[in-house]
């Protein structure tokens, strides 16, 4: 298949798209509310403690108690539900989750303070202001949940519902999109289509799929690697995968493919990547530095290599990377692979290749959002594994972009790294990726990027 027109069109946005609005920003505003209400709640109940007992509020340690517990209150909430699009639609619900977070909390600060031995606190003071806290959370969370609701209708999410040659009933608030009308087919082995599906997503938390029973299978396919809730609904559904049941305007529907990070999830690693990417950009500032005078001196043309990507839900990005081959014989589609002696690689190319010096920029693909420290490796549209293009060795391909894509990740430390002659070579690479989906933590991140300086120098770098 040419993937050229796709690189060229990708940046062009048509104009008669309907594009869907994305609610995320609105649910952030929410949640940061929410947790200012409960830590103004936790304060307040504190300062209340103190009133009751001293009549005052100084010359006493209430607000010592009141700041130690917000941190690890925000943890424990934020990994409990408490900010959740549940929470807000069922504001009942997300008080339990935030009074949870709250008993955790003082049982936490109860063994904090018997192993240190804290003296001099008032126990009224302490028991009245854990007993305000609970419930002034839970009537708080209640009113502020249901004025949330009365102003916003409860549209906290974006859906989207794609109709592919079959009728289905529309909610208010949901976008409805003609799949013929669009030109979008279910076709998993056509990257330009899962371009245009990857525009027509963008923003949307929840996607539901009308189709002919024939066409099930391969929407599901193209739901996985979206990173968005999808659903299917039509009669059979045998062969699609089915993670979950939903319904929509009383019509059951199956939910086959989510995000594999919920929003404390990527919050998360993205405070991940800053906090390790900024100190990096400046304690590596003088190798970038001589690296691009380096790539200027040895041969002509750019110091940064430009290409075309795969990203997260299947969508292209531009990565950056140091210019390691001659200008003139430079793969811009990536087809052919690099090999042991490759007479396109430059001198000072050869040595930035071996030390991975030139995946250095890919930082700056981390700074802007478009990439993570780990993740799935990128691949161009035209990488082959033998004569195959990957999509078309295995179609789980499209799944592993429901991540945004790494500079390193679980594939490169098991050493699956280099040229893909055979098929196998890409098999292994996308089952790490699968696995990695399936099972991250920030800690699983930590030991990923740990044992990535173990190979940085390695024998399949050329």
């Amino acid at each position: 298949m040419n993937v050229q027109p796709l690189i060229r069109q990708q940046t062009v946005r048509a104009a008669e798209q309907r594009r869907p609005v994305s609610r995320h920003a609105l649910r952030v505003r929410l949640y940061l509310a929410l947790l200012c209400v409960d830590l103004a709640c936790i304060f307040l109940s504190f300062a209340f403690g103190a009133l009751v007992r001293f009549g005052d509020l100084g010359g006493n340690s209430w607000y010592d108690i009141a700041f130690a517990a917000m941190p690890i209150y925000i943890g424990m909430a934020a990994s409990s539900g408490a900010y959740s699009t549940t929470a807000l639609r069922f504001p009942a619900r997300g008080a339990v989750c935030a009074m949870g977070a709250l008993a955790f909390t003082f049982g936490a600060l109860f063994v904090i303070s018997y192993f240190l031995k804290a003296e001099q606190v008032s126990r009224l003071s302490v028991a009245v202001g854990i007993l305000a806290s609970f419930a002034s959370i839970g009537l708080v969370r209640k009113l502020v949940g249901e004025f949330i609701i009365r102003r916003t209708g409860a549209r906290f999410t974006h859906v989207i519902v794609i109709g592919d040659g079959a009728h289905i009933a529309v909610p208010a608030g949901a976008t409805y999109l003609d799949a013929e009308a669009i030109n979008l087919a279910a076709d998993p082995r056509n990257p330009e289509m899962l371009q245009r599906l990857a525009d027509q997503l963008r923003g949307a938390d929840r996607v539901v799929i009308a189709c002919a029973r024939e066409a099930c299978r391969n929407w599901a396919v193209l739901l996985k690697g979206c990173n968005v809730q999808g659903e299917i609904l039509a009669e059979e559904f045998d062969s699609v995968g089915a993670i979950g049941v939903d319904h929509l305007c009383g019509r059951t529907t199956l939910i086959v493919s989510a995000g594999p990070l919920n929003l404390w999830q990527r919050a998360l690693k993205r405070g991940f990547d800053l906090a390790l990417t900024i100190p990096a950009l400046i304690a590596l500032a003088p190798v970038l530095l001589l690296a691009a005078i380096a790539i200027k001196l040895d041969s002509p043309g750019p110091i940064l290599f430009r290409q075309k990507r795969v990203g997260r839900g299947n969508a292209l990005f531009e990565i950056y990377k140091f210019r390691s081959m001659r200008v003139e014989a430079a793969d811009p589609m990536g087809h052919r692979s690099t090999l042991p002696d490759d007479d396109r690689i430059t001198r000072v190319g050869r040595f930035i290749r071996k030390t991975s010096i030139d995946e250095l920029p890919q930082l700056f693909n981390v700074l802007l959002g478009s990439m993570s420290i780990v993740g799935p490796r990128p691949h161009a549209l035209g990488s082959l594994a033998g004569q195959q293009l990957f999509w078309e060795v295995d179609e789980r391909y499209w799944h592993r972009h429901a991540l945004k894509p790494g500079i390193t990740g679980l594939a490169q430390i098991r050493g699956y790294r280099g040229a893909t002659h055979r098929r196998d070579d890409l098999t292994r690479r996308l089952q790490a990726d699968l696995e990695y989906l399936s099972g991250w933590s920030i800690w699983r991140d930590l030991m990923i990027l740990l044992s990535t300086i173990r190979v940085i120098v390695h024998p399949r770098a050329y």
